[in-house]
């Protein structure tokens, strides 16, 4: 990809700096008291929208790199959080439901050219990109807890974030028309169920995140799984948890 094909927007930097600034706030005060409280917020909503930016930024690069240059002209590529189709159900929805149930749902979504990709197995990256992001981002706050050994009230708010990525990272993997694993195998499978996947595609997500706040014990497995996967990074469920209780301080 060219250098300058990408140009990390104002706003994309602003959230980057209001993440940085929750991440100071957490090291001042008590573990449980107002300002690690306050930071433990912001550094987990700003995160949040900074890792929405890079899962879409995965997309429209490797796109980028496959062929589809229209993610260039339609500013995929700025990491700005407006280009990613409609600012509230896209952005705004995802972080209201974060904040007031901890459920990461998927945020906003780049409009690919699959023609101008060169061939399945491109197509197939296009959509890994976005989840892989989480995974790598999830790796990486995990790991910073153990190299680094930031305060309690910090690693608290690391690992709940690190937490998140995983769990977005398990529900966007899962092969279900309208998340990106559906659109890994998509390419591969023959034409009627290409057509099936079309045709349910706009309501499928949304049939299994009611599933997810109307069935507990289908919940219960689902963040099992994604527990699992947190620890297998590495990531430490203790203060995952103690980060939860701080960014959920309202219950």
């Amino acid at each position: 990809m060219k250098r300058s094909a990408v140009r990390p927007s104002p706003l994309f930097l602003g959230l980057l700096a209001v993440t940085a600034a929750g991440a100071v706030l957490t090291t001042f005060g008590e573990e449980t008291g107002a300002l690690a409280v306050t930071g433990t917020v912001l550094f987990v909503l700003g995160g949040w929208a900074v890792s929405l930016c890079l899962h879409e930024f995965g997309h429209a690069a490797v796109a980028y790199r496959g062929g589809d240059y229209s993610v260039r002209e339609k500013g995929y590529l700025t990491l700005d959080i407006r280009r990613y189709t409609d600012p509230v159900l896209s952005i705004v929805l995802p972080l209201v439901l974060l904040a007031f149930g901890g459920i990461p749902l998927p945020g906003g979504a780049v409009w690919i050219n699959h023609h101008s990709l060169r061939s399945k197995g491109v197509e197939s990256m296009v959509s890994l990109a976005g989840p892989l992001s989480n995974l790598v981002l999830g790796a990486l706050l995990a790991g910073s807890v153990a190299i680094f050994n930031p305060s309690v009230a910090l690693a608290a708010a690391l690992s709940y974030l690190a937490y998140l990525q995983i769990i977005a990272f398990v529900l966007n993997i899962l092969p279900i028309p309208g998340l990106d694993g559906w659109g890994i195998w998509e390419p591969y499978l023959p034409y009627k169920a290409q057509r099936f996947g079309a045709q349910v595609r706009p309501w499928a997500p949304l049939a299994l995140f009611a599933a997810l706040f109307a069935f507990p014990a289908f919940a219960s497995v689902f963040f099992d799984i994604g527990g699992a996967a947190y620890g297998l990074i590495g990531g430490e469920r203790a203060l995952a948890s103690f980060g939860q209780y701080n960014f959920l301080f309202w219950r």
